[in-house]
């Protein structure tokens, strides 16, 4: 009986984290103005681009009202993409079967959680064939942002850390660090240069907040420079003041690398 208590807990938080998520979408597609027809950035004349990567349970699309939110000028010429992870068993949840970019050993998240390396590279190699498209379709890697919440803020450290080249910056939303300080001797120097925004709720109790703590000292120890920004009273959620924060830490960004 214990068994199935801790199965039904762990399928619960999953399902939380995924509905939490979903909340804050649909309170920022309720509070933010619908783009116009003229915003809407021709993806032929993009000069920038940000990716977007959910958590684990989630999808793309249920994420695209995000973008609804950057209404500054800067963004009118701004490409997105919301690409949904594919289907994979995932361990911390008895090997069922969802939408996840990697394995995921237990939750809570925790700093001393093992790390499936393994299969975080191999999502790393997807999200690195994204940027590439990008990158020759015309638009500067110094242009290039990389999001994601929870999960899919695991694979955006991971990315932007691997990839062999400055990116705009990549931007962690209750994340944690997916793999083992030996990968540190893989960064290339001109990522070293990636500045990196990591948000995190205080009260997170699905990645836990020492989880995201743990962030600072690695990328400390790699060389990266991190904006770390702790929010009282957050559970595992993006709340619309992380999201106002992320709009003029990008702007900030493209207006120096354009």
């Amino acid at each position: 009986m214990a068994t199935v208590s801790v199965r039904q807990q762990l399928t619960k938080s999953i399902a939380l984290s995924v509905a939490t998520l979903a909340l804050t979408i649909l309170l920022v597609l309720f509070h933010s103005p619908h783009p116009s027809s003229s915003t809407i950035p021709d993806p032929m004349a993009a000069r920038s681009f940000i990716l977007w990567l959910h958590g684990l349970g989630d999808s793309g699309p249920a994420n695209e009202p995000i973008k609804n939110l950057f209404t500054s000028p800067e963004f009118k010429r701004t490409s997105w993409s919301f690409p949904s992870a594919p289907k994979n068993p995932v361990t911390c949840n008895y090997g069922a079967v969802m939408p996840s970019w990697f394995d995921i050993h237990e939750i809570p998240v925790s700093a001393d959680t093992p790390k499936a390396e393994s299969s975080v590279l191999e999502a790393v190699q997807s999200v690195h064939a994204k940027i590439d498209k990008v990158v020759d379709g015309g638009i500067s890697p110094n242009n290039i942002f990389v999001c994601g919440f929870s999960q899919g803020g695991a694979l955006t450290l991971a990315s932007v850390l691997l990839y062999p080249k400055t990116l705009g910056g990549g931007a962690v939303f209750s994340g944690w660090v997916p793999f083992n300080s030996t990968i540190i001797d893989r960064i290339h120097p001109d990522a070293k240069r990636t500045p990196i925004l990591w948000s995190h709720g205080i009260d997170d109790r699905t990645v836990l907040f020492e989880a995201g703590q743990a962030g600072l000292p690695f990328l400390e120890k790699a060389g990266l420079s991190c904006e770390f920004k702790a929010y009282p009273g957050l559970g595992h959620s993006i709340s619309m003041e992380e999201l106002k924060h992320l709009e003029s830490w990008i702007k900030n960004r493209l207006q120096s690398s354009s």
